[in-house]
């Protein structure tokens, strides 16, 4: 190996290491200051005496697992509902295609590039006249239509990277169209779709706009229970931090597990 390249090695993974910090960076500074008291939570300084005293307020202020199921329900629940919509159509446009099937995929994705608030009025005003305001089937609709593009995206990319032919065997062989999605597609396509699966939880996870406009008490996920520390008073930095810790804990856990899978699901099809 010639110097020249192990420099540009070095460089790259110092490089690497850089971003990888500055990234990291918030995670730890909301850490540290969740482990201080209110007054020190204002101070810079890394060496200070760890106390629980915002972790025991945060508890005792709330009910932190009442947040944590609502989010366990709505992120499942909308994931689950993205899939049984998605698939059936990445599977047409996949092993189907017409004329129009790439300005449809085009279409579905411009519906990203929409701001959240300039349909919050007429959502609002539909949900309270059907009675799903604060409401945990209410937040799962609104969560699958917001990742439905994404879903139907990135299930018809993996779908595209297996052969045609495969499908076309298994029903010379007799296969249903069941057979097809569960018994040949599936095992295909399982490392794309469960990287796809774990994306819409964490973007469910993660999603503040919807649920802090449609919901109150009763389905408030953990987003809402992170944005009741901010009160006209001000911030309480070591409680909001205490509960953004609580809050995003639970998903950096799942994504630390989970990680092999998601790089092996979005690297799916790249080497051929």
């Amino acid at each position: 190996m010639s110097a020249n390249t192990t420099r540009t090695n070095w460089a790259w993974g110092i490089l690497g290491w850089l971003v990888a910090a500055v990234l990291f960076f918030p995670i730890f500074w909301i850490t540290i200051t969740s482990f201080k008291t209110e007054q020190g939570a204002y101070s810079p300084s890394l060496i200070f005496m760890p106390t629980l005293e915002s972790f025991r307020d945060v508890f005792a202020r709330s009910n932190y697992m009442a947040f944590a199921l609502n989010s366990i329900y709505i992120s499942l629940g909308s994931t689950l509902v993205c899939f049984l919509l998605a698939i059936p159509a990445a599977y047409k446009m996949s092993f189907f295609p017409t004329p129009k099937t790439q300005s449809t995929l085009l279409w579905m994705l411009s519906t990203k590039m929409m701001p959240a608030v300039g349909v919050l009025v007429p959502i609002y005003l539909m949900f309270k006249t059907v009675g799903l305001l604060d409401s945990v089937p209410g937040l799962i609709f609104i969560y699958t239509l917001m990742n439905l593009p994404i879903a139907v995206w990135m299930s018809y990319t993996y779908f595209c990277e297996v052969p045609a032919a495969i499908l076309e065997a298994a029903r010379i062989d007799g296969a249903s169209l069941w057979d097809e999605l569960w018994h040949v597609l599936r095992p295909m396509a399982l490392p794309g779709l469960s990287s796809t699966a774990l994306l819409l939880i964490i973007l469910s996870w993660n999603e503040a706009f919807w649920s802090i406009n449609l919901t109150s008490a009763k389905a408030a996920p953990l987003t809402v229970f992170i944005a009741s520390y901010s009160s006209p008073e001000g911030l309480f930095w070591a409680k909001l931090s205490a509960a953004s810790v609580l809050a995003v804990a639970p998903i950096l856990v799942m994504g630390w597990l989970t990680q092999k899978q998601l790089v092996r699901g979005l690297t799916f099809g790249a080497v051929k």
